[in-house]
């Protein structure tokens, strides 16, 4: 019994010291990300320089000690790859742009491979949201292509399909991650504006890097709230067919994964 209680309570320290490294992941995060945004703000270039490439290492790291998937872990340091290179090449469409946006490409396949594992199985309301993000597509592209350099033009269009497809996938998880895929969508937009040679808002960057940030934040909360919710309900089902009076073990975790993805409608 003393065995049992001093592994229990050991077990409760390891859980708080990862809870508390966890907020101080997240708190640096925070305050990266808002010194950042007022060095583009500022025109403090150097400052930006250096703080936009620990941003998602700082919110990966959160991820992964609040108990989310690597994948999850894999997808924010894919973006970290492409924040990196971008910033590396600059935005004008050179080779290191074309690897930057080939990183944040993989970083949308690892979203979307999550949203197949926690999202809802769809419906009415994905075929709707399908055609509208389709049209949302199909009219960037058309409007952004002659603005675009030749070399781009292929690529840029590739790639906002599969950002699309990962907006997309992310309105069947939660709402948050719904929310995070639309601003994606949309920082993406305002980046590839500047590509085509449109007339640009004050402070550009600012607005690219505000919406790219929130839009980052979204899908890995949300994300982490479906895992954690999953693996619980997982718990809750073994530990039932442990139990004598508990249901068969068989099909267990089957049961609980359909029982965590039942609804059609993403959570908040």
């Amino acid at each position: 019994m003393k065995a049992a209680r001093a592994g229990a309570a050991r077990a409760g320290a390891v859980r708080a010291s990862r809870d508390r490294a966890a907020t101080a992941a997240l708190a640096a995060f925070g305050g990266t990300a808002l010194v950042h945004l007022t060095a583009l703000l500022t025109g403090a270039t150097l400052l930006a320089h250096a703080t936009k490439p620990a941003l998602m290492p700082l919110l990966a790291a959160h991820a992964l000690l609040r108990g989310g998937p690597p994948l999850l872990a894999g997808a924010l340091l894919l973006g970290c790859g492409g924040d990196t290179l971008l910033q590396v090449g600059g935005d004008s469409g050179g080779p290191a742009f074309l690897l930057g946006m080939g990183s944040f490409a993989a970083g949308h396949v690892c979203y979307l491979l999550l949203f197949a594992r926690h999202g809802s199985p769809g419906g009415a309301r994905t075929y709707r949201l399908a055609a509208l993000y389709t049209a949302a597509w199909l009219t960037a592209v058309v409007l952004l292509w002659p603005g675009l350099d030749g070399e781009l033009r292929v690529p840029v269009a590739l790639y906002s399909l599969l950002l699309t497809a990962m907006a997309l996938g992310a309105t069947r998880a939660r709402l948050r991650t719904g929310a995070g895929g639309a601003l994606f969508l949309l920082s993406d937009t305002l980046l590839a504006s500047g590509l085509a040679k449109w007339p640009q808002a004050p402070a550009p960057q600012f607005w690219v890097m505000l919406t790219y940030l929130a839009a980052q934040g979204l899908l890995a909360h949300g994300v982490l709230r479906c895992h954690n919710e999953l693996e619980q309900a997982e718990r809750e089902t073994e530990e039932a067919g442990r139990s004598p009076a508990g249901p068969s073990v068989g099909h267990g975790s089957d049961q609980s994964r359909t029982a965590a993805r039942a609804s059609t409608t993403p959570k908040p």
